[in-house]
């Protein structure tokens, strides 16, 4: 970059400055010139009469955070694994997105011995090309006496 000796030419090399960022934004559509808006999406609920403790789901700019989903019945890993990502299908259907547009997925076991028998049912829900995941066992267990827990990001 050039030395700038004099104000003058200080104040030209700014004017040139904010003239290039103006053209720039011109050029831009006017979705990506507005700053992205915080989304609450819900799902055939009324709008609370207090304010929650957390959202099921929010979305920002195209990206979709779901909230951890449990299954809160008696019923073996298989069982409570379907229904979760059942459950977070109609999430993101309901927001505009799919389990292909799944970008991170994040398991909680209450028991790692349940591991194999939860990707059994986990494998193809995302498609042919699955999200990246973590999978860990929650010490503690999972509130609610859920065999698993599972969130996501995705995209719309």
């Amino acid at each position: 970059m050039p030395k700038i000796n004099s104000v003058n030419n200080r104040r030209s090399f700014l004017t040139a400055g904010a003239a290039v960022a103006a053209t720039t934004a011109a050029a831009m559509p006017a979705s990506a010139q507005a700053a992205p808006a915080k989304k609450v999406h819900t799902r055939g609920a009324r709008k609370p009469g207090s304010t929650p403790l957390f959202n099921g789901a929010v979305s920002y700019g195209n990206l979709l955070f779901i909230a951890g989903k449990g299954a809160h019945f008696e019923g073996d890993i298989k069982a409570h694994t379907k229904h979760v990502l059942d459950e977070i299908q109609k999430e993101l259907e309901n927001a505009g997105s799919s389990m292909d547009k799944v970008l991170k997925c994040n398991v909680y076991l209450n028991d790692l011995k349940d591991y194999a028998a939860m990707n059994e049912t986990f494998k193809g829900r995302f498609g042919e090309n699955p999200p990246v995941r973590t999978t860990i066992a929650a010490a503690g267990g999972i509130p609610g006496n859920s065999l698993v827990e599972i969130d996501v990001i995705a995209f719309i």
